[in-house]
């Protein structure tokens, strides 16, 4: 038997916005559309969902695909589904937002994929609604590092404080006081002042710090 055959069908994708942080700079993960409409078109990079997966399961599917990488951090951004977002068919969008360290990535993956990271205050016109998914990424990332360290993800293993400010300006948009940053970093005990220097951004030497998971789960009223 079959079922709601009264009902026009729709595609159904996934888009995955990659945000990454380099030289102080909060980028996104955009390429060259492959397929047309709109092929040679700046694109973020996506799919459609199979019969045999979630959409949960087709986002990581593809961010797999894109990056190589495992265990990434995710989140989705919600459904587009504008009549005409997309010149082809009646196709209804799920967006997701990761975080990945850039030195992660690999560069022969990137290259592979025609890939290029861009400023997300620099990105040009993209395919569709696309930039308004970023937008609408952007500032659901914003809202949470106010209340989770998901800031890490795009950090290396050891960084400076200096960097892990640059990173909190880049993703807020505005500059951060200095002084006042640094007094809420010492309250919080999940990030460790460890004994190795940095000798490279800077000139007389930085302490070099790390995110300590196991204390952080310790302690709930993170806020920044």
């Amino acid at each position: 038997m079959t079922y709601y055959s009264e009902h026009s069908k729709v595609w159904v994708s996934v888009d995955c916005i990659i945000f990454g942080f380099d030289d102080s700079k909060l980028k996104v993960l955009i390429g060259k559309r492959q397929m047309d409409p709109g092929r040679g078109e700046w694109s973020l990079y996506g799919g459609f969902v199979n019969a045999n997966e979630s959409i949960d399961e087709a986002a990581k599917r593809t961010l797999g695909d894109l990056t190589g990488m495992k265990n990434v951090f995710m989140r989705q951004v919600g459904a587009f589904g504008k009549v005409d977002r997309d010149p082809g068919e009646r196709v209804i969008s799920i967006a997701y937002y990761a975080l990945i360290n850039v030195k992660d990535y690999s560069e022969k993956l990137r290259k592979e994929h025609g890939l290029e990271w861009i400023n997300v205050t620099e990105l040009p016109q993209l395919y569709s609604d696309h930039n308004e998914m970023v937008r609408k990424a952007w500032r659901l990332m914003k809202q949470k590092m106010k209340t989770e360290p998901i800031g890490f993800q795009l950090l290396p293993d050891l960084f400076t404080l200096t960097q892990l400010q640059r990173l909190y300006e880049a993703v807020g948009g505005e500059e951060i006081d200095k002084r006042n940053f640094r007094k809420r970093i010492k309250d919080m005990d999940f990030i460790e002042k460890t004994e190795l220097i940095d000798k490279l951004s800077s000139k007389r030497g930085a302490y070099l710090y790390r995110f300590n998971k196991k204390m952080y789960n310790e302690d709930s009223n993170f806020k920044l």
